[in-house]
């Protein structure tokens, strides 16, 4: 064009200088460094980033994060929410971290998610029951490491009218990262259901402002869960000179919470050793505990202590029990009893550490005794004894009717759910193994699901085409007692106005070595925090809340 100059032409001699840099800037950038700054962020699967070699995000399309052992079980969830879509609705998220490097915590993945599977559908089976649940997994990584993430998306598609986010449920870990999750979530007005973790400071105190309002647990404290220790145990359990406490003392919201419920243990008696702490680098992490173990055991030998409070996590409880072991205590048994993360010990024994607890002569020299959340033959078992003893009362056999509901409603629960496992077996659908209920996991991510299933039926109302609020959920949790108790395959659960369940039980177990080559997993009781079974019909007294 006659008369026309380039824009370059144009500029002062001084602007000339500043675009040519910008340019190199640009090309440096965008060419040397493979154009980050134009790419979008590193994606494991749509809608999960890749941050720090892990897959973090949300998805109900059956993605397995990287790990095989949940791939069948993903899938299935997937497959559900696929027969649902077209029906009316809403979101639940399962947040707990989805990947690692050990085949046992990949394999209790496993156990969680088949829970969590199983309770959708029983949430979704029954006929006119809306809104259906439509199932999404939120892997928030290791530790809870990009919790903040996580909780964002989820914020997000609670606001959102295509995904009507109205629960999240998970929660396997009591971190310093779990805390905060559940505090963000129910600041925000998210209902939050936790189903397995135990540390009191994830709980609402009763008669005081709640810090997490819209907070349902179904699982006891480990303040809750230590009281009923120490009544299943009686005087042994409470005598000073007979028990010691062994506790971690790294910054760990799950073992101070352990270690300040047995410290709060009321004692009898002469005075026993004194506590005893050990250091620990992490979770599963053993550093110096070996050596640190040699020393504490040294020391309970000299006392004469058998029964040993631990408050640590299940590798470091492991480490200590065959340290224990080893020890010549003119062949002195110990018992150690600990809290709800000794539901995975057993998978992390080996044979040669089960001949170590033995001993030389066969005999049990360490018995480790926890208060599991649930057990499969906890309510045969205690029905069972309970109709022995009245037939020795009464001389005759009770009716249907005198039976206890805290045992024949769970129990009911059980076989229910005991039936949906081989429904869906034959039916083909694979969920990576046959459900294990042994260690409790499979129990209480179902009865989480049932239970916010519950909730969700119970506020629908009459218009089915319109979702519950956040606020109906949250407001529903503590109305879920008495008439409207959950039943549980883990026990009764009545939820107080604090969103804690009323007394629940726990099941004592005891993971024995026995005479065989691998050791017994074994229900030996229930236990009661308040040092009673619940009431009738589970209506919670006045005073409680």
């Amino acid at each position: 064009m006659p008369g026309w100059i380039p824009r370059w032409n144009r500029l002062p001699r001084w602007g000339k200088i500043l675009y040519a840099l910008a340019g190199v800037a640009v090309l440096v950038t965008a060419g040397v460094f493979g154009v980050p700054a134009l790419q979008k962020p590193d994606t494991c699967h749509r809608g999960v980033e890749k941050m720090g070699g892990e897959c973090i995000g949300v998805d109900g399309a059956g993605y397995d994060f990287g790990t095989p052992e949940i791939s069948a079980v993903a899938k299935a969830i997937s497959e559900e929410n696929k027969r649902i879509a077209n029906q009316p609705h809403v979101t639940v998220a399962m947040m707990l971290p989805l990947q690692s490097d050990a085949v046992g915590l990949r394999r209790q993945m496993r156990s969680d998610l088949q829970g969590a599977y199983l309770g959708q559908q029983q949430a979704n089976s029954g006929m006119g029951q809306v809104p259906r649940i439509r199932l999404v997994l939120a892997n928030p990584g290791r530790n809870y490491g990009h919790q903040d993430k996580i909780v964002s998306t989820l914020l997000d598609m609670a606001e959102s009218d295509k995904d009507k986010l109205r629960a999240v449920t998970g929660f396997n870990l009591t971190l310093d990262a779990t805390v905060k999750a559940v505090e963000r979530l129910t600041e925000n007005g998210v209902p939050v259901l936790a189903s397995r973790i135990s540390g009191d400071g994830i709980a609402n105190v009763e008669g005081k402002k709640q810090r997490f309002p819209g907070l349902a647990r179904i699982i006891p404290t480990n303040g809750n869960a230590a009281e009923a220790l120490a009544n299943f145990n009686g005087d042994r359990g409470r005598e000073d000179a007979r028990t010691v406490l062994v506790y971690d003392d790294r910054p760990d919201a799950y073992d101070q919470s352990l270690a300040s419920a047995f410290h709060g243990i009321k004692e009898t008696g002469p005075a026993g050793p004194d506590d005893m702490p050990f250091t620990s680098p992490g979770i599963d992490e053993a550093g110096s505990t070996g050596s640190q173990f040699e020393q504490i055991a040294n020391n309970i030998c000299g006392s004469a202590a058998d029964t040993v409070y631990f408050a640590g996590r299940t590798l470091h409880l492991r480490i200590f029990a065959l340290t224990l072991a080893r020890q010549t205590c003119a062949n002195r048994h110990f018992t150690l009893v600990s809290g709800s993360d000794a539901a995975s010990l057993r998978q992390a024994m080996s044979e040669k550490d089960w001949a170590q607890l033995r001993g030389e002569d066969g005999a049990a020299k360490v018995t480790v005794q926890y208060a599991a959340p649930a057990h499969p033959a906890a309510w045969d078992t205690e029905l069972a004894a309970w109709t022995k003893q009245w037939k020795e009362t009464h001389h005759r056999e009770p009716t249907a009717n005198e039976l206890p509901q805290y045992l024949t409603e769970p129990k009911a629960a059980l076989d229910g759910l005991s039936d949906l496992i081989k429904s869906t077996s034959e039916a083909g659908t694979d969920l990576g193994s046959i459900p294990n209920l042994e260690d409790s996991r499979t129990m209480l991510v179902y009865d989480g699901l049932v239970t916010i299933g519950t909730a969700l039926h119970e506020v629908q109302g009459k218009d089915a085409e319109q979702a519950p609020s956040l606020a109906d959920v949250r407001q529903e949790w503590s109305k879920l007692q008495s008439v409207h108790r959950v039943r549980g395959t883990s026990g009764l659960i009545c939820l107080t106005s604090g969103g804690n369940p009323y007394d629940k039980p726990v099941a004592v177990v005891e993971l024995n070595p026995g005479k065989g080559v691998r050791g017994t997993l074994k229900f030996v009781g229930l236990g009661w925090s308040t040092g009673k079974e619940q009431p009738k019909n589970c209506v919670i007294p006045s005073g409680t809340s």
